[in-house]
């Protein structure tokens, strides 16, 4: 089956999806204690998230990176989600999405939340030849973020080594077996067309 170019896709319920963010235990700890994102985490901030647990992998090195350590699996609801992209901007100009680059650039400097589509990751972390979507959100979507859409948070750096540890022993159906499930994502027509996703 060929899959879309620009296609979401995430672990989702009826009402929540889950995203993932990667930090050091500085951050991670607390945020765990207390259930939401607490000093020292930032609300001044960019702070991006991940529906793709493998993208997640990619860019945290099976948390390994230096302030990467902990890795965090964020449920948040799809109506805050899907109002993330609903105001959203691509990190880059699209003209068959912009009258111009002037007009993408003030749309750029007025979102608070970017997007933009990086080539999907195998279970070796090899690019593939369709993208996965990283969520870029500062200003008023931080504080919904925080405050309104966040339903739980969950430690997921056991099965990052645990799929890492199956993967150096050479057992890669073992590791795709510890992965979480993913399907495309439902999006609204006009959310799919402000953030570019590709025809279902």
């Amino acid at each position: 089956m060929t899959v879309p170019v620009h296609q979401i896709r995430a672990t989702y319920t009826a009402d929540t999806i889950t995203v993932y963010q990667a930090y050091s235990a500085e951050i991670a700890a607390p945020a765990l204690a207390a259930g939401r994102f607490v000093p020292p985490f930032k609300r001044e901030r960019m702070t991006w998230i991940k529906p793709s647990f493998r993208w997640m992998m990619y860019r945290c090195g099976w948390a390994r990176k230096p302030g990467q350590e902990r890795v965090l699996a964020v449920e948040i609801t799809r109506a805050g989600f899907e109002w993330a992209l609903a105001h959203a901007c691509l990190s880059g100009y699209a003209p068959r999405l912009h009258a111009d680059r002037a007009a993408w650039h003030r749309q750029l400097k007025a979102s608070p939340v970017r997007v933009q589509w990086d080539p999907e990751r195998s279970l070796r972390l090899a690019p593939l030849p369709y993208r996965s979507l990283q969520v870029g959100l500062s200003g008023e979507a931080v504080h919904r973020y925080v405050d309104e859409w966040l339903v739980g948070l969950t430690d997921v750096t056991p099965l990052a080594r645990a799929v890492h540890e199956r993967l150096t022993a050479g057992d890669e159906p073992g590791a795709g077996g510890l992965l979480p499930v993913e399907r495309p994502y439902p999006l609204p027509a006009e959310v799919a067309r402000i953030v570019d996703a590709s025809p279902d």
